[in-house]
């Protein structure tokens, strides 16, 4: 099973994330589901209608206001990070959170590490599922690599000059 920062702790994982080929065919009723964006464009009624909490995640090529309007079905959304390099997903999650309104957990998946993490709670990432080969625990520490931002962002509205 694997383990993801949620909340400034180390948990483990209870929804389970579907690869980009799933079908609706042979899901589970009742499982909490990280399905792709191309699942819920196709079937979004019937994965409603299950038992289970639903969730779904997006790549770095697909855009949030594919789901803007919809933001309120899903307890998840997940953001993928394809490579270290590849940014789109900050922006996605700054829409999602500031435009969209979505209020529930923000998940960083893919090739997420340390280095990205504060700048990712500063988009409004609030859970993180690091790269498998790194350590979570020491990933954690990447959320308070500084101590004070100037800018204002999701997670501080106010740029520092206006908090004083």
């Amino acid at each position: 099973m694997q383990r993801i920062i949620k909340n400034n702790e180390v948990i483990d994982e209870s929804w389970h994330l579907l690869p980009k080929e799933t079908t609706l065919d042979g899901l589970s009723n009742c499982d909490d589901l990280v399905v792709p964006l191309h699942l819920w464009v196709d079937h979004g009624h019937a994965l409603k209608a299950r038992d289970g909490g639903l969730g779904v995640w997006l790549d770095s090529d697909e855009e949030a206001e594919q789901i803007g309007d919809d933001v309120h079905h899903f307890k998840v959304i997940a953001l993928n990070f394809p490579a270290f390099t590849d940014g789109r997903s900050f922006s996605n999650a700054r829409l999602l959170r500031d435009r969209y309104g979505f209020k529930g957990e923000l998940r960083a998946i893919g090739d997420v590490l340390r280095d990205q993490l504060f700048y990712m709670r500063r988009c409004g990432f609030d859970a993180f599922a690091i790269r498998p080969d790194k350590d979570p625990y020491e990933a954690l520490k990447g959320l308070k690599d500084f101590s004070v931002t100037y800018q204002a962002a999701t997670d501080e509205p106010l740029p520092l000059f206006r908090r004083r």
